[in-house]
């Protein structure tokens, strides 16, 4: 595999895009912009998703899955939020052979749509916490395609949740940017550093946005997790509100955190080589343990080999081991 990939030293991102094709990960799409996941890159995604939610619904989440498409009259409800997005939105404008007598946005986040319902289903301070994800895909038009890390259409999860007040929200906005930062540190294997956006930076309908950032081979930090403080300003373009335990209306508080498939992106510039694909164990689909066969008693075996394959030795908790696909895989 490594007599195709250009070195990183050579040029990095021709590195990167030779990798992900050698690898058999992803490949590109005849359709502008978007790429096509391979089942070697879906495989990654699929061991991601496991426990990432598995990691949500340890604190407290279940998932939902709301309509793809969003009527624009949502999406102009909440100022800010269309400002940020318009200019990245598919629209679809015709269905049936006729024209729509409202523009429809395909998904490029949900908080709208989301939010939609929860005006529905909130009514006391009884029905808070809420916390609900989704996984799903979204559609944000790109022009110049970088696969895993910028692409048209990308797969992704995205929780929505709604509080009583503007403390809980707070904690809910930490605790979730703490869980990207496990998962990413001891799934992953990868350092990262979290942070709060600019105000320059945020997030289109966010009070504030944290985040996690990694380091990559090239010097240059990736964005891989999100979590934003959307205080009361969707709730207030929905009109949810809801009965405190004081008997008085209130609108809700809310949060909105996230994570894509960049995350495969950001694995591959992590950890590989100019020699191939490097994973670590938690993430690899395919596992390899090499077992010494010793024959004689006047062998000289290196104590440093025995070690590293002893099982009473286990490799350290973020050892890095290289995961081979064939290229007949």
């Amino acid at each position: 595999m490594a007599d195709k990939i250009t070195s990183r030293q050579q040029d990095y991102s021709q590195w990167y895009i030779d990798l992900v094709r050698s690898a058999k990960l992803a490949d590109y799409s005849d359709v502008r912009g978007c790429m096509v996941i391979r089942p070697n890159g879906y495989a990654i995604w699929e061991k991601m998703q496991a426990a990432l939610d598995g990691m949500f619904k340890e604190t407290g989440h279940v998932n939902a899955y709301f309509p793809m498409f969003i009527p624009e009259s949502f999406i102009a409800k909440e100022a800010e939020h269309i400002e940020g997005f318009a200019p990245e939105c598919a629209v679809v404008t015709h269905g049936g052979g006729e024209e729509l007598s409202e523009k429809l946005y395909v998904r490029p986040t949900s908080e709208t749509i989301i939010w939609s319902s929860y005006k529905k289903w909130i009514q006391s301070y009884r029905d808070l916490p809420l916390l609900i994800n989704q996984w799903a895909n979204v559609v944000r038009w790109e022009m110049r395609t970088r696969l895993f890390l910028r692409t048209t259409e990308f797969l992704w999860q995205e929780g929505h949740t709604a509080h009583a007040n503007p403390e809980e929200a707070q904690e809910e906005v930490i605790r979730m940017i703490n869980v990207y930062r496990t998962f990413a540190e001891e799934y992953m294997a990868m350092p990262v550093i979290v942070g709060k956006k600019s105000e320059s930076e945020k997030f289109a309908g966010a009070d504030a946005t944290y985040c996690i950032e990694a380091m990559m081979q090239d010097g240059k930090a990736l964005q891989a997790g999100t979590s934003h403080n959307l205080g009361q300003n969707f709730a207030k373009a929905f009109d949810c509100q809801f009965q405190t335990k004081e008997g008085v209306l209130d609108y809700v508080w809310a949060t909105s955190w996230g994570v894509s498939t960049r995350l495969i992106g950001a694995l591959i510039m992590a950890h590989s080589d100019d020699k191939g694909l490097v994973l670590p164990p938690k993430l690899a689909s395919r596992q390899v343990v090499i077992i010494p066969i010793l024959r004689g008693d006047g062998l000289n075996i290196n104590p440093q080999f025995t070690h590293d394959f002893n099982p009473r030795h286990p490799p350290a908790r973020h050892s890095r081991r290289r995961t081979w696909i064939p290229a007949s895989a």
